[in-house]
């Protein structure tokens, strides 16, 4: 993993375009199945341990794993106070909040779904660009967001919308929502982070540390018990999360977000809700209806548009 070689934000449009190479192939094909299959990991934890806890358990363990790595890798630990500060809101945004809601959300949300909620990243991101960084909006972006965003709406309507309003499935997507949001301002914080050189590695270590300790916080205020559900689905898919889609899924993220820069890495947010939303269909028997299929080509080609747009210097 390497630092990135320029100092121009990895939100800001110019960015350089240049053909991706076998590393960036490799981390994209990571990244994406990684991420893909961990929503049902993901789902199978929603029941007995509280979000706050279960959350707790896999960044606990991340930041155990990664702690390890970095002694391992001889890579920096040592920051200053302003820097810990950084990774502090980090590990606040990306190892808290972003997956507390959406372990909230997947109490009434099938994982698929989750997936393509989160996969509206690429659509925050540019939002986000425009209010940070002064980057313009132009009619494409709106036309790219409005189908992204009518998308979701047609693939949540099944859910919303029965015998009579389902406020849990509107209250579910409303977590998701918060959750992604979290998600693309630590996205912010991450590429702040590594224009200054600090290692990937360094600030995931960190920032997981961080995010843990907020959720063990959150749990003694909310009154939780720190339990783990006895079970091999919980057991498996706590590994599965805390190991494969939190440090190496991250990992890879990170890494790509500042080789290449948010925009070109926002693709694996395309990529990644088609295998969760094969996974789910297999596994929880998500049914398919023809508003619900119009709903994922308008999503998907939202992201698309966005990702694919001409850069204005």
């Amino acid at each position: 993993m390497t630092a990135p070689t320029t100092a121009s934000s990895p939100l800001r449009p110019g960015r350089s375009a240049n053909a991706l190479g076998a590393v960036d192939l490799g981390l994209y094909g990571v990244t994406v199945f990684a991420w893909g299959a961990s929503w049902i990991a993901l789902k199978l934890q929603v029941g007995v341990v509280a979000p706050e806890i279960s959350v707790l358990w896999r960044f606990a363990a991340g930041a155990a794993i990664m702690a390890v790595w970095l002694a391992l890798s001889g890579k920096p630990w040592r920051f200053s106070l302003k820097t810990h500060l950084r990774f502090a809101a980090m590990g606040a945004c990306l190892f808290c909040f972003n997956f507390l809601f959406f372990y909230y959300g997947a109490k009434t949300i099938p994982s698929g779904l989750l997936s393509v909620v989160f996969s509206t990243a690429a659509i925050v991101n540019l939002f986000l660009a425009a209010l940070f960084l002064g980057a313009p909006i132009g009619a494409r972006t709106l036309f790219a967001a409005a189908l992204g965003m009518a998308g979701v709406g047609c693939l949540f309507w099944p859910e919303i919308v029965g015998a009579e309003l389902n406020w849990a499935a509107v209250g579910g997507l409303g977590y998701c929502l918060l959750g992604t949001l979290f998600f693309c301002v630590g996205n912010v914080v991450s590429a702040g982070t590594q224009q200054r050189g600090i290692p990937v590695l360094s600030a995931n270590a960190w920032g997981m540390a961080y995010g843990s300790l907020i959720l063990a916080v959150l749990g003694l205020v909310r009154g939780q018990d720190f339990i783990v559900e006895p079970t091999a689905a919980y057991l498996l898919s706590l590994a599965y999360l805390a190991v494969v889609a939190s440090v190496v899924a991250f990992a890879s993220y990170l890494t790509l977000l500042g080789r290449i820069g948010a925009g070109r890495a926002g693709y694996v947010t395309v990529m990644f809700p088609v295998v969760a939303l094969a996974i789910s269909s297999v596994f929880e028997g998500y049914s398919w209806s023809l508003v619900a299929g119009v709903g994922v080509v308008l999503a998907l080609s939202g992201n698309l548009l966005i990702l694919t747009g001409r850069p204005k210097s």
